[in-house]
């Protein structure tokens, strides 16, 4: 073998054979030259560029800081992507009115938000949660999901334990005796998650008291005021005979149409916000309108005909009204009380009042699904007149018939008829249909499975309401857009006919003026008559004098 030969210059073995080197002697140079060597090469890097203005060192050292910070895959094929990130960045005003501002991640401000759902009121101790988690009456919602699920009804996993977390919160706040997830409505900007609450006995008397309070004091203004308006008028107008009709009365807290309290918010986290009480004219007037929801409580519901009340008062005409109709439950679970029902039948309003069966054998998942008559109502009905309890309205009490008793022979009108709706604990056979379409369609989850099946009923009258049984265990839900089915497109009312002009006769009809002749005769006329009228005055005048002289 022929070996190499003396390496040259420019050869990489170059030296590694000459007298006096060798790779492995740890020889140390001189460390005032070593540190001077240094200084010179960072000398050298810190030179600033005559074009940009910077310099090797700072830019090495941005791109290292850079990489470790960011550590990205495969750093060394774009590192010159690096270099120009990092040389485009030191061209950034740093006070730049124009530059993009920090962008909040959607996931960040999601959590955010929910954070409070996280937190525990009071952390004191384990027994003191342990007592408060056996008193507190807050649904397992999480259940409830699942066998919604079943069917592919409900909402996302997350979004339901978060409500679930609300609805604990609520419960911590409220004196809440009864709870319940009643479901979602749908809005145009937001939407709004709605607990059915009930207080506990005597809580919601209380509130109704102060309300009673304040606009008893406002009247009372009100009358004072009057009372001086009067004074101050000098001549009274004259006063319309017309009488309107008489306002049908809201029904009281925890019965009828108001038997449950409302709570809604936009979203899991934010506050919960009462709904007031529902009015027979609100529910009324919400049958003859269709509006979308906005998810802002106090927006103003424009419509004909004109809504008495703002977005609140409308949700809770609807939530009203689709309760009614959907909240249905297995037949058999609930039973009337014995000892109240003969008093309750003659007082003609019906029974109103249910309890739980202790004896309830819930029905198979097929004979559910097969019979609508296995389901009943367990929510009143809500009347024409928009009360679940009829009312007359033109019946007095003792004291106003006796002063008012010229007043109604004269003015009595047509006695009305009593409205009389569906009983409680009606079956859903009875429901009418909408045209061709049934009022309810029963299926099960599965027709794979038949023997773990959980039977769905799904209402075609309010699209969005849900209901499930398995067993013992069944619920009901909404979500939709709080809007009833209708198989026709929504035509609004039509405006009132305007209203006639009145009769034109000769008690209101305008005289033409006189001509110049009649006026010149009716003055001689009247100058005739008052020329007599004084020759009169001056015979009586005279004659008087005389007897008095005879006297």
């Amino acid at each position: 073998e022929c070996g190499h030969g003396p390496y040259q210059p420019h050869e990489p073995g170059y030296g590694l054979y000459q007298p006096g080197y060798s790779p492995c002697d740890e020889q140390i140079p001189d460390p005032k030259s070593r540190m001077l060597a240094i200084q010179n090469a960072k000398a050298y890097l810190l030179k600033s560029s005559t074009t940009s203005g910077l310099n090797l060192y700072d830019h090495l050292a941005n791109m290292l800081t850079k990489i470790l910070d960011e550590q990205p895959t495969n750093a060394v094929d774009i590192i010159e992507n690096i270099s120009k990130d990092v040389k485009w960045a030191q061209f950034q005003k740093k006070m730049d009115t124009l530059r993009d501002e920090y962008e909040i991640l959607p996931t960040f401000e999601a959590a955010e938000k929910c954070k409070a759902l996280f937190l525990k009121a009071n952390g004191e101790g384990y027994e003191e949660l342990e007592e408060e988690i056996g008193e507190m009456p807050l649904p397992n919602v999480m259940e409830t999901a699942f066998y919604f699920e079943q069917a592919g009804i409900g909402l996302s996993k997350d979004e339901s334990y978060h409500i679930f977390l609300a609805l604990k919160k609520l419960i911590s706040v409220q004196p809440i005796q009864i709870c319940r997830f009643w479901g979602k409505i749908l809005g145009l900007e937001m939407n709004y998650i709605i607990a059915e609450v009930q207080y506990h006995e005597g809580e919601e008397d209380e509130e109704t008291e102060e309300e009673e309070v304040i606009e008893e004091g406002g009247k009372g203004m009100g009358e004072v005021e009057d009372e001086d308006e009067e004074k101050e008028k000098e001549d009274e107008q004259p006063k319309s005979t017309y009488k309107p009709l008489p306002v049908i009365p809201k029904e009281e807290n925890g019965t009828g149409a108001n038997k449950y309290v409302y709570f809604v918010c936009n979203e899991p986290g934010k506050p919960w916000v009462k709904l007031p009480p529902v009015t027979p004219a609100q529910i009324v007037c919400a049958r003859k309108i269709k509006k979308f929801f906005t998810g802002r409580l106090d927006a103003p519901v424009v419509s004909f005909p004109p809504f008495p009340g703002n977005e609140a008062n409308y949700l809770r005409a609807q939530i009203a009204r689709i309760s009614a109709g959907t909240q249905i439950s297995p037949i058999g679970f609930y039973q009337f009380a014995e000892e109240e029902g003969d008093e309750e039948e003659e007082g003609g309003g019906g029974r109103d009042t249910y309890e739980e069966n202790p004896d309830f054998q819930p029905l198979s998942v097929a004979e559910m699904v097969d019979s609508l008559s296995s389901w009943v109502h367990h929510v009143q009905s809500i009347l024409k007149q928009g009360r679940c309890v009829w009312l007359n309205p033109f019946q007095k009490s003792e004291e106003e018939e006796e002063e008012d008793e010229e007043e109604e022979k004269a003015e009595e009108p047509g006695e009305l008829q009593q409205e009389i709706g569906p009983p409680l604990l009606t079956p859903l056979s009875e429901d009418e249909g909408i045209q061709n379409i049934p009022a309810w369609t029963a299926q099960p989850s599965t027709n794979l499975i038949p023997q773990y099946a959980v039977a769905i009923l799904q209402s075609n009258r309010w699209p969005g309401a849900y209901a499930f049984a398995c067993g013992k265990k069944f619920d009901n839900i909404y979500f939709g857009w709080g809007h009833k089915y209708s198989p026709e497109n929504h035509t609004p009312a039509l405006p009132p006919p305007a209203q006639p002009e009145y009769p034109s006769g000769p008690e209101i009809t305008e005289t033409s003026d006189p001509t110049l002749e009649e006026e010149l005769a009716f003055k001689a006329a009247r100058a005739e008559a008052l020329a007599a009228a004084l020759e009169e005055e001056e015979d009586t005048v005279e004659d008087d004098e005389e007897e008095e002289e005879e006297d």
